[in-house]
């Protein structure tokens, strides 16, 4: 070993250990590049596909009686449900629609952004009666609102209020 005439003893000379830690940041550099590389390809490939699950989110589904009529319904209830609703979806089944809880009575108004199903919107109150129902037309940014404040909004596929004999006026009811 050699001594310095500060009494630090060290294993390899300074030079040496300059040249060893130069190649260790060296070294590090090149694996932090791959790893990077590495990470850039995986969030490539995988991003696409969590994309497409949350858009495909499995929501709790309830049924919901309108007249004689059963249908079932997915529920968005928290803020990210009803961001997304019913956005990226290819199909919506034939008595299959989505129901938007919402905290508080409001104004609350819709769009069909990024939406592809042709839909039919009905506007409910705190009681569960049917305020406004609205044809939406989908991909379009039109902005569909409430005459009055409303606590739900029901999506169904377009012109299945009027097929089945469904108006304003009409109770939503959560059990038979």
């Amino acid at each position: 070993m050699k001594e310095t005439s500060n009494n630090f003893k060290f294993a390899t000379p300074l030079k040496t250990r300059v040249q060893s830690y130069q190649e260790i940041l060296d070294f590090s550099s090149r694996w932090n590049n791959i790893f990077r590389g590495s990470l850039k390809w995986v969030f490539l490939l995988f991003f696409p596909l969590m994309i497409g699950l949350v858009h495909s989110q499995e929501l709790p589904k309830i049924p919901l009686y309108i007249k004689q009529k059963t249908i079932q319904v997915e529920v968005a209830k928290t803020p990210e449900e009803r961001a997304v609703g019913l956005m990226n979806r290819k199909h919506l089944g034939k008595d299959e629609g989505m129901l938007f809880i919402f905290e508080e009575e409001g104004y609350h108004s819709f769009w069909m952004k990024d939406t592809y199903i042709p839909l039919s919107i009905a506007f409910i109150n705190r009681e569960g009666r049917i305020v406004k129902i609205a044809d939406m037309k989908p991909l379009t940014l039109a902005s569909h609102s409430p005459p009055q404040p409303i606590l739900y909004a029901l999506e169904m596929n377009q012109g299945w209020f009027s097929k089945n004999g469904i108006k304003v006026g009409d109770l939503i009811r959560f059990s038979k």
